[in-house]
């Protein structure tokens, strides 16, 4: 089985299911700190009696002016998942075949690339290359930035927010990436959808073919209201503070599950993998939630966000219990 048939076969994510939320959820990467009260108050305070503007003038020119970029690289889009199949379309209807996946990723690059007739290929050669740093699920560094001249090349920076160590290490070259920004993570929002990237220089073609196969008003009040505060100092204050409490957060974490005799896999960000034989369905049902990285491919392991100490000692008695040790 090739390695795109495997991520294709089901779409797992975290967060709640078909049985509802749980107690304690350590499947998804959202900051644990959250939700930001800033960026809460603004969502709780959005008109959702009228349309935003179609244009989204004002949202656009904030963002912009965040990463001190021209307008005109501003791409908007339903979410980081919406942005993904449509910059996959794009490479697609304009002649496309292949994809470069990083060796364990997000399932929905392979999604979109199975939707869209792409093959999996080595990166240097692809048409469309993806790389996201802090990666998922490991939360390492991107090991191979090598890439066809031609490619499409994207850098998902959705975890960028809670990076608790080290740099990226590509600074230089992000004016030639696409870069993807997912900010209801670092705001512990993910149930606000809304995304944007910056294109890089030169690539108004591009720009041009990503907003003509934009649908109209992809993003609602909510997610304008997210997007808006997310570029605020008071927001981008809270966000900062929050990282040392998830270093020492993740610390004791890390600490409680190699004593747990789970192997324990390098991090840069608010999540790591583990390696142990966990049974995921038997701790859901203790009201803990795991991420399985089988989608990812990796299948053996689990994800785990950073999490409380509360929910950290949930964890253990549920550990110790589904063990026959309580």
């Amino acid at each position: 089985m090739t390695l795109l048939s495997q991520r294709k076969q089901q779409r797992v994510h975290g967060g709640p299911d078909a049985f509802g939320a749980v107690p304690f959820d350590f499947s998804t990467n959202s900051n644990a700190c959250g939700p930001c009260p800033a960026a809460l108050a603004a969502v709780q305070q959005a008109d959702a009696s009228q349309y935003p503007d179609a244009s989204y003038t004002l949202l656009r020119a904030q963002l912009a002016a965040f990463h001190g970029v021209d307008v005109a690289r501003v791409v908007l889009a339903a979410s980081a998942s919406e942005f993904i199949f449509r910059i996959t379309g794009m490479v697609a209807a304009r002649g496309g075949r292949s994809v470069g996946l990083p060796p364990y990723s997000y399932g929905d690059y392979a999604h979109a690339a199975a939707a869209h007739g792409l093959k999996v290929v080595d990166t240097d050669v692809a048409d469309l290359c993806w790389a996201c740093e802090p990666s998922s699920p490991v939360g390492q560094a991107h090991a191979d930035w090598r890439s066809a001249s031609h490619a499409v090349r994207v850098l998902d920076r959705a975890y960028e927010p809670l990076r608790l160590e080290g740099a990226f290490a590509q600074a230089d070259d992000l004016d030639q990436l696409w870069q993807l920004y997912s900010p209801n993570k670092g705001l512990g929002l993910t149930g606000v959808r809304a995304a944007y990237a910056i294109a890089p220089v030169d690539a108004e073609a591009d720009i041009d073919a990503m907003n003509q196969l934009c649908p109209s008003w992809p993003i609602g009040a909510h997610g304008v209201a997210l997007l808006e505060a997310w570029t605020q100092p008071d927001t981008q204050a809270w966000l900062a503070g929050t990282l040392a409490t998830l270093r020492q957060w993740k610390i004791q974490q890390t600490a409680l599950c190699e004593a747990m005799g789970w192997t324990v896999l390098p991090s840069l960000a608010n999540f790591f993998v583990c390696r142990a034989d966990i049974d995921v369905v038997a701790l859901r049902q203790r009201g803990i939630k795991l991420r399985d990285c089988t989608s990812f491919g990796l299948p053996g392991h689990v994800r785990i966000s950073v999490q409380p100490p509360a929910a950290q000692e949930a964890l253990h008695n549920a550990w110790l219990h589904i063990q026959g040790m309580t």
